[in-house]
């Protein structure tokens, strides 16, 4: 799969994990978060804030790679995520950067 309009440079492969199955998503752009690569590819991810970092419900789970996703964000560490415990994060605030990504969606 591709990152479409938002992830066309080549940058990062970002693989999203759910319900065991799993989708590679390659050429990710590092200005769309992990929820916007999701929906951009057909993967459902729920964000009942609607994206804004104001709940838990796009967590994910990174299996490898955080250290290629940006910084936690302020809004993450309002929700509980810390650097101390970099694979939870939320997909609404954090993109791959870096690197490859392997992450596990939450719920």
């Amino acid at each position: 799969m591709n990152c479409g309009d938002k992830c066309g440079c080549g940058e990062s492969t970002v693989t999203m994990k759910k319900d065991g199955k799993a989708v590679k998503i390659e050429g990710c752009k590092s200005d769309a978060t992990l929820l916007e690569i999701a929906m951009e590819n057909g993967i459902q991810m729920d964000h009942a804030c609607g994206g804004n970092g104001a709940c838990t419900t796009c967590m994910v789970k990174v299996h490898e790679g955080a250290e290629n996703l940006s910084e936690i964000t302020e809004r993450e560490e309002m929700m509980g995520m810390n650097s101390d415990h970099p694979e939870y994060r939320l997909g609404c605030q954090c993109s791959p950067k870096n690197g490859d990504v392997d992450v596990e969606l939450m719920y």
